[in-house]
């Protein structure tokens, strides 16, 4: 669905999602031993003093990434990371059945624009999705974007792209590397031609075209000098571009004089070009919206201001459509006349029920909305007054994974996929009310009737009820030794809901199950369960996802020597903070670009973005929470831990590489002796690669390659 949906796309862009795509008796299960000793990493003497608190930082030059020592430590341990990941048992024969099992590609939900339909599609071992379009719903497809033929190795990535609203241009965006730097560029849909009009600085842009195609509005980045050094990656603000002229000159908007690190996202009414509503997002529980008259040419009017709730929204025949979950921390739905947009005339036509309302939109004249209860979606439509017309229906349980709709069309596009279902595209009839199958992802050699899903319900340390999916082949016996792989997120109001990944069937094959915990401090259950897992009730989300652990051995599902964790972004704090607390707990640990020094972690890339949801070791209290589980402070000399691999990329623009380089020569000084031949502590460090977005099939390839290898060792499994 259109409009706000994108905003929180924009959003969801900058949070650090990055659950990986792959997803203890050591003389009995492991079938190698590592044949070298990791290198060891200077110490140098440094003391902080935050609060009071002296804490040493012995592998604080780690953190300049261009210093020839760090580079040097880099080179060498990468040479002993594949000294022991090379040669291991079956490598060969995985990573051709991933090269299989990543070939099924994927699929994208259609948009609209004028007689259009946009849609990305990647095939077999294409690096990079490219963008389709189809005139008419029964046309044929053509070929408008393929960004594999702008770097032979796969790693230049279509990063965003919004349709105008005739469908006759394009603007999108592309990066290389995994840098996310985006450039904004313009397609004519008709005839493939690049236009001249080209814009940097547009990472994780918001773009709203007028409905004449002559100009649009975006949000921008800074140039170096405009704002302080290093903070380039803050200061977003809202600019005017017209068409064929000079975007140095466009006019700002909106943004002047506002704090840093707020991120505004923009978009103009749907039926005509009156009003431009404005969202501002302060972290991820938190945002603020204006709306703006340009008829009248006044300047934009606080909607909502200073209220510590989320609010996104949508104009229609001079209304304005409020979703947010002020006073219903599972989300309403309120309207307002445009004209006069004050609180206290604010009517609320859906309100809060027992499922989580994710967003809604306008489409075909009625009210479009998309929940979630248990961790699966659902889809509702209604009347613009909140009568309930009809449920859309789902294939399965599973999750709707992207819509595609406009205002003024009786059709509604969505994606839908599960543990056991592809990538598939729907197609629903407002008029006829009927759902049909648009296209789909096919998965040869995967027999999904071979497996079987089921949610669990355990409880965590304090006593909350927290749900589970567990993944693997029917009549599995719960012997209480199967190789387990558990993962989890627990942060930013994301949910982890049940998703096609062929990746992981692999693991499954091998008779592994695979389980993930829907954590505290993700969006499950509105935002009451987001923020109990947030500042400081991040313990919560630790204990959630430890508990999940004990919970699979109290049931037989696995034991110590056969559960291995994984997590990436914040899901590799989650693991982190979880081998740190509880390193008995496990045989094996994949933490990818993980932020794992929690007192630093602030000054580096976008992770001011980020103190909303974790705190600040600036200040005294949040100190308190964040040196309480910071995994880089919490390393005990002489411990065993388990197996880890950490994994980073050099090109990482979100979570700095430092942590993963520092936690790893930390913990290679201080593991129990012996720890290096069976239990090795792994550095890797992709190059051209960033936090996970725009990864080219090839490294996926063999990032799987090593992650798989690395856990059939460790578990006692034959590849």
């Amino acid at each position: 669905m259109p409009g706000a949906c994108r905003l929180f796309w924009t959003l969801t862009c900058l949070f650090l999602f990055a659950i990986a795509l792959w997803a203890d008796d050591s003389s009995s299960s492991s079938t190698a031993t590592a044949p070298a000793t990791p290198p060891k990493a200077k110490t140098e003497v440094v003391e902080d003093n935050i609060h009071g608190h002296k804490i040493a930082d012995p592998y604080r030059w780690l953190e300049n990434s261009q210093a020839s020592d760090t580079q040097q430590y880099v080179h060498d341990e990468l040479a002993y990371t594949r000294s022991i990941l090379d040669p291991l048992p079956g490598r060969a024969q995985t990573h051709q059945r991933l090269t299989q099992l990543l070939s099924i590609g994927t699929i994208g939900t259609p948009q609209l624009g004028g007689s259009f339909y946009f849609y990305t599609r990647r095939e077999g071992t294409q690096n990079q999705p490219v963008l389709f379009v189809r005139e008419g719903i029964n046309g044929k497809d053509r070929t408008l974007l393929d960004v594999n033929q702008l770097a032979a190795d796969g790693t230049v990535a279509l990063d965003w792209w919004f349709p105008s609203e005739d469908g006759k241009y394009v603007a999108y965006g592309t990066s290389a590397s995994g840098s996310e730097e985006s450039t904004l560029k313009v397609i004519e849909t008709a005839t493939g031609k690049q236009l001249p009009d080209t814009i940097e600085r547009t990472r994780f842009a918001s773009v709203a075209w007028k409905k004449d195609n002559s100009a649009f509005f975006y949000s921008r980045h800074p140039k170096k000098g405009d704002v302080p050094s290093g903070e380039e990656v803050y200061h977003v603000k809202i600019f005017y571009h017209v068409m064929g002229t000079d975007p140095a000159k466009d006019p700002l908007i909106f943004g002047e004089g506002r704090k840093a690190q707020d991120i505004p996202g923009v978009q103009l009414a749907d039926d005509d070009d009156r009003w431009l509503l404005i969202t501002v997002f302060q972290g991820w529980a938190k945002s603020e919206m204006y709306l703006q008259d340009l008829k009248a040419g006044t300047p934009p009017v606080e909607i909502t201001s200073g209220k510590d709730f989320l609010y996104s929204g949508e104009v229609y025949q001079n209304k304005l459509y409020i979703t947010t979950n002020e006073d219903a921390p599972r989300s309403r739905v309120l309207v307002v006349d445009a004209a006069n947009p004050k609180r206290e005339n604010w009517k609320e036509i859906v309100p809060q029920s027992d499922a989580v309302l994710q967003n809604s939109a306008i489409v075909g004249g009625k009210l479009g909305a998309q929940y979630e209860k248990n961790a699966s979606s659902l889809l509702k439509l209604f009347q613009l007054d909140g009568k309930f017309i009809d449920d859309i229906p789902l294939p399965a349980i599973g999750t709707v994974s992207g819509t595609g709709s406009k205002w003024n069309r009786q059709e509604i596009f969505f994606g839908f996929q599960s543990f056991t279902i592809p990538p598939s595209i729907y197609h629903y009839d407002l008029s006829s009310r009927k759902t049909n199958l648009w296209d789909k992802v096919n998965a040869p050699g995967i027999d999904p009737s071979a497996y079987e899903v089921h949610q669990l319900w355990y409880t965590s340390k304090d006593g909350t009820k927290v749900p589970m999916f567990v993944f693997h082949k029917k009549g599995l016996e719960l012997n209480g030794h199967n190789p387990t792989l558990l993962t989890g997120y627990g942060g930013f109001n994301v949910s982890l809901t049940p998703s096609f990944v062929g990746g992981r069937y692999i693991w499954l094959e091998h008779g592994g199950i695979f389980a993930v915990a829907n954590l505290r401090g993700g969006a499950e259950f509105g935002e009451d369960w987001h923020q109990a897992g947030m500042l400081q009730k991040k313990q919560n989300v630790f204990d959630d996802f430890i508990s999940a652990a004990e919970f699979l051995i109290s049931q037989k599902y696995t034991d110590k020597d056969h559960l291995a964790i994984q997590g990436g972004s914040n899901g590799g704090l989650l693991v982190g903070a979880a081998f740190t607390q509880r390193p008995d707990l496990y045989r094996a640990v994949v933490c990818q670009v993980p932020l794992l020094d929690m007192l630093r972690y602030q000054n580096f890339q976008i992770a001011k973005l980020w103190i909303p949801e974790y705190g600040s070791a600036e200040d005294s209290k949040q100190f308190d929470w964040l040196y309480a589980y910071s995994p880089y402070h919490h390393v005990k000399p002489g411990t065993q831990y388990p197996a880890i691999l950490f994994m980073t990329a050099d090109t990482d623009t979100r979570v700095d590489p430092m942590h993963a380089k520092k936690m790893a020569a930390l913990m290679q000084a201080e593991a129990a002796n012996g720890q290096s031949r069976e239990r090795p502590i792994l550095l890797r460090i992709e190059t051209k690669a960033g936090h996970g977005a725009g990864k080219p099939i090839t490294k996926q390839i063999e990032e799987g390659t090593d992650i798989y290898s690395f856990l059939f060792w460790q578990l006692g499994m034959q590849p």
